[in-house]
């Protein structure tokens, strides 16, 4: 996929899409895998992880509201990833099969190197 076309999905205007797409525009790498995942399942695993997040103090941005979309989405999504050009952010996106639409996104902060707490979104 194409920068551009990802900065377009991301132009919808919600804060953490908006903070994906700044990042972006900031030299951030990217990555859109090939290959589809049922939004169920995701939902299932990023609502552990937003479980996770809350216990652990862990900042995320859009989480909730990422997993609440993939529970009331039924077809098949794509997975990218936008991590920050100093590493402090990574982005999750949740597409539609042909990567046309941005169903959700999602945010964490990382934890900065050599500290004890490890991060995962």
């Amino acid at each position: 996929m194409e920068r551009e076309q990802l900065e377009r999905l991301l132009g919808g205007g919600d804060k953490t899409s908006a903070a994906a797409l700044a990042a972006l525009r900031a030299d951030a790498s990217y990555v859109v895998w090939d290959g589809m995942t049922s939004p169920k399942a995701l939902a299932t695993v990023y609502g552990r992880r937003l479980r996770h997040t809350l216990r652990k103090g862990i900042e995320t941005s859009g989480l909730a509201q990422a997993v609440q979309r993939l529970d009331l989405y039924s077809r098949p999504v794509r997975l990218g990833q936008i991590r920050t050009a100093d590493g402090s952010w990574i982005f999750v996106l949740f597409l539609d099969a042909d990567g046309s639409t941005l169903v959700a996104c999602t945010g964490v902060r990382r934890s900065p190197p050599g500290s004890a707490r490890q991060d995962t979104c």
